[in-house]
């Protein structure tokens, strides 16, 4: 071996220890993020922004995207992708407003099993009927929002549960957010499932290579179902967390979480085309996401300002995954 190829093979080494830990860099990332706004609030309104009761806040707002994007993540995994998020976040919510003067109890039990019903619908139908995974989400997401606008036509009492708006918006001892209680243990549960468990193993390899995977005894369509149901539930969790924050519903509640929860888990290093990258990752992706959105209020740009940068994010990071997989 030369010497010159001492510091080309550290580089390598390099890469890859951060490929295969994107959480190094993404934490950099978040701190860095976190240290700009800090400077940039200071300079426009003279206050702090790196303040313990700031910091947490901002996991108090990306609980709700942290849940949305963990579906995300696992369908994104099998080489899918989810449309319908937002929507049934917003279904859940709505549900949650609705429902709510018969307890919170059976107004949480509902919203998830609304989010049930459409990540089933989702799965059946790109698992068993072959549909586009793009085409079939849109496609309920629009039949959804469709319904929810007919039945918002009619009168009831729109009533958001106490335990919901504690979950959603509230504090314990000052600074832990209540909805941490609920996104910690589900993100636990996933990043471990993940990287141990036989189902975690099953998404991997129907991303990776689907064909292979059956060929291997793997029942594909059964892991996309299961990836499919279990991010509508936890998009309608989401909602619910979401409801709580505002204590109100509406029709676009959850609109604005669609692009994010893809960002998010691009960011994390998920590879859009499936079979690599993981949800701790998208938990970094979420935080980072959640500090910029602080940053461009700070800055008073627009929600359409939001949304365009976070299809650049998507596209971008798109891009450098096509080139990447087509190198190797």
């Amino acid at each position: 071996m030369t010497t010159t190829s001492v510091p080309e093979t550290r580089r390598i080494e390099v890469r890859r220890l951060l490929a295969d830990n994107p959480a190094i860099v993404l934490t950099f990332v978040f701190v860095g993020l976190f240290i700009a706004t800090d400077i940039v609030n200071r300079v426009q309104s003279g206050h702090a922004f790196a303040t313990p009761k700031q910091l947490s806040t901002t996991f108090l707002y990306a609980a709700v995207l942290g849940l949305i994007a963990a579906g995300q993540t696992l369908v994104m995994l099998t080489g899918g992708v989810d449309l319908s998020v937002a929507t049934t976040a917003t279904a859940a919510a709505f549900t949650v407003s609705r429902i709510g003067t018969h307890g919170a109890a059976e107004a949480i039990a509902l919203a998830l099993a609304v989010g049930l019903l459409i990540g089933l619908v989702n799965g059946v139908g790109v698992s068993i009927f072959r549909v586009n995974p793009l085409i079939m989400t849109l496609g309920v997401s629009v039949i959804t929002l469709g319904l929810l606008t007919v039945e918002a036509q009619g009168q009831f009492t729109a009533l958001v549960p106490d335990l919901v708006a504690t979950l959603g918006s509230e504090r314990l001892l000052t600074y832990i957010p209540y909805d941490l209680f609920i996104w910690a243990p589900i993100a636990a549960v996933i990043i471990l499932g993940l990287r141990y468990s036989g189902i975690g193993r099953m998404i991997y390899a129907v991303g990776d290579n689907p064909v292979a995977a059956r060929l291997g005894g793997v029942r594909v369509w059964q892991v996309q179902l299961f990836v499919y149901a279990t991010c509508g539930v936890l998009s309608a969790l989401g909602g619910i967390l979401l409801v709580g924050f505002n204590n109100a519903a509406d029709l676009g509640i959850g609109a604005p979480f669609l692009l994010p929860s893809v960002a998010a888990v691009v960011i994390g290093g998920t590879s859009i085309f499936g079979g690599s990258g993981g949800y701790v990752g998208t938990i970094f992706g979420a935080l980072i996401l959640t500090v910029l959105d602080s940053l461009l209020v700070i800055l008073n740009a627009s929600q359409a300002t939001r949304q365009i940068l976070y299809g650049l994010i998507v596209l971008g990071l798109a891009a450098i995954y096509a080139r990447t997989s087509s190198s190797t």
